[in-house]
């Protein structure tokens, strides 16, 4: 088990996450708090994640200004179901993309395994939960050293050099978020 306490620098936030697994995989459920502007929001989720770290099913509560939310996702097979609905604009998505958690850049990282100087790009279900919008996006991952990735959002050129941890974790992400603790 693992636990531990990210700070939202853009997001204004405190995140408390705890990972488990057995011997088929892993899952994840963390709770958020924050504000944002006018936004003043509560953010918790699950994610069960086979030993390859592919998502195989999300739920993610919020509550944003009084106003609640829940978003469902399970993968059959290459396709996902979303909120009930297949939707093959998510088709071969193996990761999804919360906006207000570092937690979601761990998947790729720890699935792609790639060799320093190595990068690849990947089709990412992304889930920005304060505007209560999901779409599909194309990321690039860069690994630059032993403990650092050049992420890459396609779409719009955002670009970010994460610090990760012997596991994978993010420890910093410039601007956005930066580990405070882990037991």
């Amino acid at each position: 088990m693992k636990t531990l306490i990210w700070k939202g620098i853009f997001y204004q936030s405190l995140e408390y996450f705890n990972l488990q697994s057995d011997d088929k995989n892993y899952t994840v459920e963390s709770k958020i708090i924050g504000c944002l502007e006018d936004k003043i929001y509560n953010t918790e989720y699950k994610i069960h994640i086979d030993k390859d770290w592919i998502v195989q099913d999300f739920l993610i509560e919020s509550e944003i200004n009084k106003v609640k939310r829940t978003l469902t996702g399970k993968r059959i097979q290459n396709q996902w179901e979303i909120n009930n609905l297949v939707n093959p604009e998510f088709n071969d998505c193996k990761f999804i993309d919360i906006s207000l958690t570092p937690f979601t850049n761990t998947l790729p990282i720890n699935n792609l395994k790639l060799s320093e100087n190595d990068s690849q790009k990947i089709d990412v279900i992304y889930i920005d939960v304060l505007n209560d919008h999901i779409k599909p996006v194309q990321q690039q991952y860069s690994r630059t050293a032993v403990n650092k990735y050049l992420y890459e959002n396609i779409e719009n050129d955002f670009k970010a050099e994460i610090s990760i941890d012997e596991a994978g974790f993010v420890t910093a992400y410039p601007k956005l978020f930066e580990k405070i603790t882990e037991l």
